[in-house]
C-alpha cells in the first residue's frame, strides 16, 4: 500500500472547525514522516494562495460583501485542486464527516478523483446509511479511524 508518492487530504472546509486543519497536519506530518510521501493539503496551498494573491483579503467577509469577486478567487482555488487530483495525486484520503456533507468541494474532489482512476481512502464515523450515494460510489475503501486507515497504508 505504500507504492503512494502523491496523496491529496479531501474533507470539509469552509464548515469545518478550525477548517479542517488538525486532522489534515496530523495526516500530513504521518504520511511525509512513515510513508515519505509528497502531500497536497488544501489548508496549507490556500494559506499560500492567499499569502501570495490576496493577503489583505478576508474570504469569509467577501462573501457576504461581494459575491462576483468571492466566486472568482474561489474557481482559482478550484482549479488548482483540480488539477493536482488529476495531474500528480496518486490517493485521495478522505475525511467524511458533517463539515463534508455540508459542503461542496469534497464531493467534487471525491468525483475528480473517481474520474481519473484514482483510488479514494475514507475516514468516516458516519453509518453508511447517511452518506449519499454518489460519494460511497467514488470511495475505494472505508475507513472508521485514523488509527485504522494507517495500519492499512503501512502492510
Amino acid at each position: 500500500m505504500t507504492n503512494f508518492t502523491h496523496v491529496y487530504l479531501s474533507g470539509g472546509m469552509e464548515y469545518a472547525e478550525n477548517e479542517g486543519r488538525d486532522w489534515r497536519q496530523e495526516m500530513h506530518d504521518w504520511l511525509e514522516e512513515r510513508l515519505k510521501c509528497r502531500v497536497f493539503n488544501p489548508n496549507v496551498e490556500s494559506d499560500r494562495f492567499f499569502a501570495r494573491n490576496y493577503p489583505h483579503i478576508d474570504i469569509r467577509a467577501l462573501k457576504e460583501k461581494d459575491i462576483v469577486t468571492y466566486a472568482a478567487i474561489v474557481a482559482k482555488l478550484v482549479e488548482i485542486d483540480c488539477k493536482e487530483i488529476a495531474e500528480r495525486s496518486e490517493l485521495v484520503i478522505c475525511y467524511w464527516d458533517d463539515s463534508a456533507m455540508r459542503g461542496a468541494g469534497t464531493k467534487g474532489e471525491l468525483t475528480m478523483a473517481k474520474y481519473f482512476g484514482k483510488p479514494v481512502y475514507m475516514v468516516t464515523a458516519m453509518p453508511y446509511t447517511e452518506i449519499p450515494g454518489w460519494v460511497l460510489g467514488c470511495t475505494t475503501l472505508i475507513f472508521s479511524s485514523f488509527e485504522e486507515l494507517k495500519e492499512f497504508l503501512l502492510l
